[in-house]
């Protein structure tokens, strides 16, 4: 009792009363546990501003000293047997007046980090795995982190092993404390590489969004397992599924193959969710990749695997793998969803596959997957462009009986593909039944329907479907426009055109093409009056064409003896800056040597002067007298010539001449005509016409020339050979004149007239060399060459009279040349 003279009275009592009852029931079952249950109970009943281990120890020494008996334990560390108590100096207990009541060997303290065990009293108390995880726990939510932290780390009475940490791991929440205490783990000497650890890190980064974080860690995970040899399949897996279900396209991708490249196995779900990354970033070939790369490696794919994978293929174009992957998850028993078979038909629809595209169809259906609206319309879509329309209306009618009620758009589709392929019966009543649902037709249906009854010529019934899109306040394109006005002009309603024409301008186009394009259906069609009509409503209207279709009336205009309406035509075309180019002023003189009646002839007279062409100031002056010309013919004839851009009106200056010794030689003007046949030869207008093959054969063709160009060309040229032969004595061997077959019998007949050697040979006029001279020395024929025509010459210009269509044959012939109209006149 004296040894409990420290304590107070109270405090002593309840110990002597707890080692009655301890001491009463020594063979009680719960006697191991006795002794520290009580000294546990009595220590905590003590005042607070006490010492619990000293109140502890004090009362477990009590029980000690009266004889209590000690059980042994048990431990979980690798020093189980092994004594580690030690004898130290002596312990006196006093009593409150300070005298010695007990004294005894005291028990050494125990070693951090070396023992399993705490010492309570003289008592090896194991430290549980609990403990030392709350103890852990304790002191990292204490410091958090820092090299404080890691001191009191290292001076845990324990040696710690990876199941501590784990466990001490899953209950710090702060981020920052688990990776310090991790960190701190890395470098001691027991850690080894625990992909629990890892997994419980990364979630915790992962919930807190911290993806540097969790790449950074990721990064000591590939170097520590490098290190060591060792693989964290889990945390490999979960860091690119939450890097890739964050969107961290770049990052997870990396992780990806820094994970392929150590060898480490990827799990399907991580393909799954790197697939779906790629596809949500729009980089489909990307996860194509990886889908090759999750066969190579042999990964078995599961079903989402197969739900993403075959819309994706199926919407890229690559038909073939999608049927492939479509297959092979029938054979492994897995059931395709409505978004596969809908990607399926669709994709095969669009690229033309409808057989294929319709078997899937009527498949999904055996399995008993509705057909959704959608599907309905991409179906009737395909085969609608396809021209399919019989089953295109088939299905129609299915989606209609399975309760879905057709769109705008698969109504528009549907009456313009069947109003495009000629069915405008059939187009017409899913129209009307259009109307009848409610939807009001777009411009773009209105135009094609009305475009096609157009083009069908069907006036009334497309002057119908525009009073009814007018009325219902929708604005033509100008597409219709085009079409109707078309088919207005077409049908020469001239009147309805111009109503037509005006709403148009009213509607704020521009009319000016439309109205040239109607204007330019009544030229090619030869209605020269309509043409006309057309025109003068344009100038009323104040619509404007342009000078090429003013040039295309005006040459029909002249084609049809029009010449009253045709000059003011050529006239406005010259005021508005257009170019009388060599080629109009051609035309019209051509038409000038085809004229019969002469008051037709001054008509087109004023027509040539009224071109302000250079072509015709040259024709004034041809006329001309040499006291008025103040020059030679030949050399007026060359002035004008050398004018000539022979770049870019070689072949116009060719249709000059042609034209133009047509014109001389019926107006008789045959040494004027001999002077530009000589000019345009020396121009080299006709660069193949003679040819000098030495002694051998000389000719001349004439095939690329008019009626009265290919006579000079065979006078002027046979006094050419003449002078060779008789001055110079170079005689060849023959004689040719190449005519073709609508040249030969006119030159034929001109030469018989002066009895020429010349014979007839299909396309060819052939005579020797030696005939032809002796014909050459005949006083006529030199006459007929310089032309000196004799007193018989009225046969000959009789001849080329009925050659050309031209006015008064006797007159010509009989008659002197009469000169042109003064250019005052004209």
């Amino acid at each position: 009792m004296n040894r409990l003279g420290l304590l107070c009275p109270r405090r002593t009592r309840y110990i002597l009363d707890t080692l009655y009852l301890v001491r009463k029931n020594p063979s009680s079952n719960s006697a191991t546990a006795l002794p520290n249950a009580y000294c546990f109970r009595l220590a905590t009943s003590f005042s607070p501003d006490d010492d619990f281990m000293s109140n502890f120890q004090l009362v477990r020494s009590c029980f000690s000293v009266a004889n209590i008996p000690t059980f042994a334990r048990s431990y979980c560390s690798g020093n189980n047997g092994v004594d580690s108590s030690e004898w130290t100096e002596d312990i006196q207990y006093l009593d409150e007046s300070g005298s010695v009541i007990y004294s005894g060997k005291g028990i050494r303290s125990v070693e951090p980090g070396l023992d399993d065990h705490v010492m309570v009293g003289g008592l090896k108390k194991p430290i549980l795995n609990a403990s030392a995880v709350m103890k852990i726990v304790e002191i990292v939510k204490r410091w958090k982190w820092g090299p404080e932290m890691e001191t009191q780390l290292d001076r845990l009475q324990f040696v710690p092993n990876m199941t501590h940490v784990t466990q001490a791991l899953k209950v710090i929440a702060d981020n920052n404390a688990s990776l310090s205490l991790f960190r701190w783990v890395m470098r001691q000497s027991w850690y080894l590489p625990n992909d629990e650890c890892y997994a419980i890190l990364f979630d915790r980064l992962n919930q807190s969004r911290d993806f540097d974080g969790i790449q950074s860690l990721f990064d000591d995970m590939i170097r520590d397992s490098s290190k060591h040899g060792t693989s964290s399949f889990c945390a490999y897996n979960r860091v690119i599924q939450y890097l890739a279900k964050a969107e961290k396209l770049e990052v997870s991708f990396c992780c990806f193959k820094k994970v392929q490249e150590s060898g480490s196995k990827i799990d399907t779900q991580t393909y799954n969710s790197l697939i779906t990354l790629f596809l949500t970033k729009g980089l489909p070939y990307k996860a194509f990749e990886i889908y090759e790369s999750m066969e190579k490696a042999g990964c078995s794919l599961d079903g989402s695997t197969y739900e993403l994978m075959i819309p994706s293929l199926a919407k890229s174009g690559r038909l073939d793998p999608a049927s492939k992957l479509f297959q092979e998850m029938k054979e492994k028993n897995f059931r395709p969803s409505f978004l596969i078979f809908a990607s399926l038909v669709d994709s095969m629809g669009k690229a033309g596959r409808l057989d294929t595209s319709m078997k899937l169809y009527m498949e999904m259906q055996g399995l008993g997957l509705r057909p959704s609206a959608t599907m309905f319309v991409s179906l009737i879509e395909s085969f609608a462009k396809a021209g399919k329309l019989e089953t295109a209306l088939r299905i129609w009618d299915e989606m209609k009986k399975a309760g879905f009620r057709p769109n705008y758009g698969l109504y528009t589709m549907i009456v313009e593909s069947h109003a495009k392929s000629g069915k405008l019966e059939i187009a017409m009543s899913i129209f009307s039944d259009m109307e009848k649902a409610g939807f009001l037709p777009t411009p773009s249906t209105y135009s094609c329907l009305l475009e096609m009854h157009a083009g069908s010529g069907q006036v009334d019934a497309a002057m119908k479907l525009y009073n009814s899109m007018t009325y219902a306040g929708l604005r033509p394109g100008l597409s219709t426009y085009t079409a109707l006005l078309t088919l207005l002009a077409n049908k020469k309603l001239v009147d309805v055109a111009a109503k037509i024409l005006l709403e148009m301008k009213a509607m704020g186009y521009a009319v000016d093409v439309s109205a040239s394009d109607v204007l330019m259906v009544y030229i090619k069609d030869g209605s020269v009056d309509l043409s006309l009509r057309w025109l003068r409503f344009m100038g009323a209207s104040g619509i404007r064409t342009n000078n090429f279709i003013i040039r295309q009336l005006f040459e029909s205009c002249m084609r049809n003896g029009l010449y009253d309406s045709a000059k003011p035509l050529l006239e406005t075309y010259v005021n508005s800056a257009a170019k009388v180019d060599l080629i109009l002023y051609t035309s019209i003189l051509a038409h000038l040597v085809r004229c019969q009646e002469e008051q037709n002839e001054r008509h087109l007279m004023s027509i040539l002067g009224a071109t302000k062409h250079k072509a015709h100031t040259f024709m004034c002056g041809l006329f001309m007298g040499p006291e008025q010309r103040k020059q030679p013919v030949l050399t007026f004839v060359r002035d004008f010539f050398q004018g000539i851009d022979y770049e870019m009106e070689e072949g116009a200056a060719r249709y000059f001449v042609n034209v133009l010794l047509n014109y001389l030689v019926l107006m008789g003007q045959i040494n004027r005509a001999r002077c530009v046949w000589k000019v345009a030869y020396e121009n080299k207008l006709f660069p193949k016409a003679i040819v000098f093959d030495q002694h051998i054969a000389w000719s001349l063709d004439v095939r690329n020339l008019s009626v009265g160009a290919a006579l000079i060309a065979v006078v002027h040229t046979l006094h050419r050979f003449r002078k060779r032969m008789l001055y110079y004595g170079v005689v060849p061997r023959r004689i040719k004149l190449v005519t073709g077959p609508t040249l030969k019998i006119v030159v034929a007949q001109m030469l018989s007239s002066v009895e020429s050697p010349f014979e007839v040979s299909k396309v060819v006029l052939r005579a020797p060399g030696d005939s032809v001279l002796e014909w050459f020395k005949k006083p006529i024929v030199q006459q007929f060459l310089l032309n000196e025509i004799p007193s018989r010459a009225d046969i000959l210009m009789h001849k080329l009279n009925t050659l050309f269509p031209s006015s008064a044959p006797e007159i010509r012939s009989l008659s002197p040349p009469k000169p042109l109209i003064t250019g005052k006149a004209i």
